[in-house]
């Protein structure tokens, strides 16, 4: 993901009806706003003089966005989170990155004067492809560079940076980076995704052949503890499905939270068995297993698992049953809609700012819409529900790059009409997610856009 916490290794054979193309996509959004005036309505800025194309990343006072130039060539770009004006921009490449996975977005750490954009630069040296370059947050001065062969990228990891290198190599390893210098504190053989980490743990999805979710210290990297998936939805889970992961809460510590996982099914061939799919909760403090909901499908658009998860169930005989609503603490279903509900014509799935309805958007024409608790009918003729701008979106034009597409763009749908709404505001947080109360996204243009009108940290549709 990106599909930057729901990764795609490659295109699957299952879809959640109509949103098939939807899965190979990442975050964004439609319109925006920024800091409260003294009335306390959130007033936003709007960067169009850059086309945002990975998700954006925000922390430290700014936000950083991988964007691509007219000349096919891409970007960091990054911006004042409270103004939203341009503060510096440095070329950037990809060198290693699966297309699945959406194009990589910088890494964002620190806070105040601290703050560092880190990001992988095309500046060859020897044998290496890229290089890795580390820069203050505001200025955009260089702090450090490490040299690179192939990467999924840098993520924030606590504190600290940590890629995957070596990726298109056997000797892949696992690197958690010192933020002052860029020196390596620790590595582990293998390729893994940060999931979640705060001051002195890190929860990563070890990508093997037998896929784990581990917890490390921070500092030393010393195992805490380690659960293989397949323990949890059985033999033979296959990565090329997709998966996501999100903290419960937004949890600060380790200690304290639970993280909520996702591996979507994959069919090897047709007509061929799915390989396990579901939905799991895990403490984060010792590896413990909370709750366990296989054969069950994360439905597209809709928010973290983490923060509200919605799935569709399966059949016996492969086909497609309803709907239902799962409380991600205990794994229990709180809201069930029937198979029967969902039209027969083709239709987008969708849901309001605040998750109480599911629309099927009809394109063009009026649309249904249920009460997720009830399954009465909305009657409402000014209902808006939000889904995507488009499910056939165009693959990027990236210099030697194919196969990538931007992040999804989520557009609000007047329900009466099927058509898109004019002026519907800023998508809402379950799809944008806050980092310190800020959400920000782009739009289906490429234009980035910032509101602060939320409290917290929290997840959106692809992670924080």
């Amino acid at each position: 993901m990106a599909l930057p916490t729901h990764r795609r290794l490659r295109s699957a054979s299952i879809s959640v009806h109509c949103v098939a193309g939807a899965l190979l996509l990442g975050v964004a959004g439609c319109s925006g706003g920024s800091p409260s005036d003294e009335t306390g309505a959130a007033r936003g800025w709007t960067a169009s003089g850059v086309n945002a194309v990975s998700r954006p990343m925000a922390g430290a006072g700014v936000a950083a966005v991988t964007g691509l130039r007219s000349d096919g060539s891409l970007e960091t770009s990054v911006f004042d989170l409270a103004g939203g004006e341009r503060l510096w921009t440095r070329p950037a490449t990809m060198v290693g990155r699966l297309s699945g996975m959406g194009v990589q977005p910088p890494a964002v750490t620190g806070t105040g004067d601290r703050g560092l954009v880190t990001a992988l630069e095309p500046q060859k040296t020897g044998k290496w492809n890229a290089t890795l370059v580390a820069r203050d947050a505001r200025t955009g001065a260089e702090r450090w560079t490490r040299p690179v062969d192939s990467t999924f990228g840098p993520v924030r990891c606590g504190p600290n940076v940590c890629l995957s290198e070596f990726t298109a190599r056997e000797n892949a390893r696992f690197a958690a980076l010192d933020p002052a210098s860029g020196r390596a504190l620790w590595t582990m053989p293998g390729v893994a995704e940060v999931q979640h980490a705060d001051a002195s743990t890190v929860v990563l999805f070890r990508m093997e052949r037998r896929p784990a979710l581990e917890a490390r210290d921070l500092r030393t990297g010393r195992t805490r503890w380690s659960l293989p998936v397949d323990r949890v939805l059985g033999a033979g889970v296959n990565l090329s499905g997709g998966w996501t992961f999100g903290a419960v809460g937004g949890a600060r510590s380790a200690a304290d939270g639970m993280l909520v996982g996702y591996l979507a099914p994959y069919q090897a061939r047709k007509n061929g068995p799915m390989s396990p799919y579901g939905f799991f909760g895990v403490r984060m403090s010792d590896g413990g297993l909370v709750w366990t909901r296989k054969r069950l499908l994360r439905v597209y658009p809709s928010a973290n698992p983490a923060v509200a998860l919605i799935a569709r169930q399966t059949t016996d005989d492969g086909g497609y049953g309803g709907f239902e609503q799962i409380d991600p603490r205990t794994g229990r279903t709180t809201a069930r809609l029937g198979a029967d509900k969902a039209p027969g014509s083709l239709w987008w799935l969708s849901f309001p700012a605040d998750l109480t309805k599911v629309g099927f958007v009809t394109q063009g024409k009026p649309g249904t819409a249920y009460e997720l608790r009830s399954g009465t009918p909305v009657t409402d003729k000014g209902l808006l529900t939000w889904s995507f701008c488009t499910m056939t979106p165009a693959e990027l034009k990236i210099n030697g790059h194919g196969g990538f597409y931007p992040v999804a763009a989520l557009c609000a749908y007047d329900m009466a009409t099927g058509r898109k709404a004019a002026s519907p505001g800023a998508p809402p947080a379950w799809y944008t997610g806050t980092a310190d109360g800020w959400r920000v996204w782009r739009d289906e243009r490429g234009a980035l856009h910032g509101v602060r009108d939320a409290q917290g940290t929290a997840p959106g549709m692809y992670g924080i």
